[in-house]
């Protein structure tokens, strides 16, 4: 057996599965899972083959001890994990993991500055960790990342000069980051980019002129930045822009004569 699918069942008894081995675990999915349950379980089985672990929507506060033993572990997703406060360090030490889920852990506060361990990571989903204000600086170490969602993370007030260092990163999601004002200049060197999601930033009044920098960028969301005033002439240099989306902009008069360079418009 490769894979177990564990869905929400509060009266399943660990007793059941006192005798299994399975040595060829590859696919772990435990949802709604009790934390004593999802510990013990992990405990018990050879989980060094594991390479995808689904703990999403578990009451879990902290990650069980046997993790890092998860060596080939490609996808860790503790989406929804309400009740987890932090990760803990020894997680870079599961060194083949290439995408980590953690959207909706309201209560994680902070990244250990271990996770620049992960570098084989090509995807880090943030999106509604809502105590989150900052990333470690440790993070520009990913340098095989290509997707960071950092959506509706409420305290984010700027942008953290260690995403300005993220070469390989293709998709970049500030959607609805309602305390950002403004993008750094720095924004310029992330020249592999692809799409850039800022809408629903209420804060955010103009753009730098280093965006022109960006010359892979294919999709720029900015509809309903209410306080958008203007675009910069230098957006004209985004060649290969196929999408912009400015819809709800309300403070925004007019576009810039450059708007017409854009021919894959």
């Amino acid at each position: 057996m490769e894979g177990i699918l564990l869905n929400g069942n509060e009266d399943l008894p660990l007793s059941l599965f006192k005798n299994l081995e399975l040595p060829s675990l590859r696919l772990l999915q435990m949802i709604e899972m009790r934390p004593k349950f999802v510990e013990v379980f992990i405990q018990r089985q050879n989980v060094q083959c594991l390479q995808w672990l689904h703990l999403h929507i578990s009451r879990i506060e902290k990650l069980p001890n046997d993790l890092v033993h998860c060596f080939h572990l490609h996808v860790l997703d503790l989406s929804q994990c309400h009740n987890l406060k932090k990760l803990p360090t020894s997680i870079g030490k599961l060194m083949a993991l290439r995408q980590l889920y953690l959207s909706g852990c309201y209560k994680l506060k902070e990244l250990p500055s271990s996770i620049s361990e992960l570098t084989a990571l090509q995807k880090l989903y943030l999106s509604r960790c809502s105590k989150l204000k900052d990333l470690p600086k440790s993070i520009n170490q990913l340098t095989v990342l290509q997707e960071l969602n950092l959506s509706r993370c409420s305290k984010f007030k700027e942008v953290p000069t260690s995403v300005g260092q993220l070469t390989a990163l293709q998709k970049l999601n500030l959607s609805e980051c309602s305390k950002l004002k403004e993008l750094p200049t720095f924004i310029g060197q992330l020249t592999t980019l692809q799409e850039l999601n800022l809408s629903r930033c209420s804060q955010l009044k103009e753009l730098p002129t280093s965006i022109s920098q960006l010359t892979t960028l294919q999709k720029l969301d900015l509809s309903w930045c209410s306080k958008l005033e203007e675009l910069p002439t230098s957006i004209g240099q985004l060649t290969a822009l196929q999408k912009l989306y400015l819809s709800g902009c309300s403070e925004l008069k007019e576009l810039p004569t450059s708007i017409d360079q854009l021919i894959a418009l």
